[in-house]
């Protein structure tokens, strides 16, 4: 993982690619230290994407964040609302049909779906693949967002199915150029929605969503 100022620098060059959700995950760090680490993120990222926090929602309300971002396991959807008000926006990450309506019925503002494919970031977690991102997308009317082992090769196969956009780390983070790696990907998603017949809009972590 890359950490540090060197984390903030990586992903201020995927928002200048084309990121434009970037998911602050990082569950080692103390509540003050997240609280730096997310207050350095936000002032980098100038506006240019929104920044959601995992779990905790009190740091995503202090900093000022745009939401937060919580496990199937995690904090209540209602619980979290209670805590970030009506403004900053709540996801939920989901890996079943059941805990995608349920989410939605919570009133989570999109979903985060997986585990699509293999992935370094959840070793030995079995992928669900494109069909559970297509059997969500036939029952669930908020923006489904994959995850796990996106890559430029598989980001279109999850669009064609009912994703709006796709979560990646290693294929933008650990890239020689994550802005360029972002770029591409970007490419990939917009010309994904418009082959579906919508205006382009990507959310980016397998942190485009990062």
């Amino acid at each position: 993982m890359v950490a540090g100022s060197e984390l903030v620098e990586r992903v201020t060059q995927a928002v200048e690619g084309g990121v434009d959700l970037v998911q602050l995950r990082e569950k080692s760090l103390s509540g003050g230290q997240l609280f730096e680490l997310a207050s350095t993120m936000l002032e980098a990222i100038g506006g240019r994407a929104k920044l959601v926090v995992n779990e905790r929602a009190d740091v995503a309300l202090a900093v000022g964040a745009h939401g937060v971002q919580l496990g199937e396991d995690g904090l209540p959807v209602s619980a979290a609302r209670k805590v970030v008000g009506n403004g900053p926006i709540i996801g939920r990450s989901v890996h079943s049909i059941s805990a995608a309506l349920q989410a939605e019925s919570d009133g989570a503002d999109f979903l985060v779906v997986g585990t699509m494919y293999s992935s370094r970031s959840h070793p030995g977690e079995k992928p669900a693949g494109p069909e559970l991102m297509q059997k969500i997308s036939s029952g669930c009317r908020l923006p489904l967002i994959g995850i796990g082992g996106v890559t430029p090769e598989n980001a279109a196969e999850l669009m064609k199915v009912g994703a709006s956009g796709v979560a990646v780390i290693t294929n933008i983070l650990a890239a020689k150029s994550p802005q360029a790696a972002a770029e591409r990907l970007k490419e990939i998603i917009v010309a994904s929605w418009e082959a579906r017949g919508y205006t382009a809009f990507v959310e980016e972590g397998d942190d485009q969503k990062i």
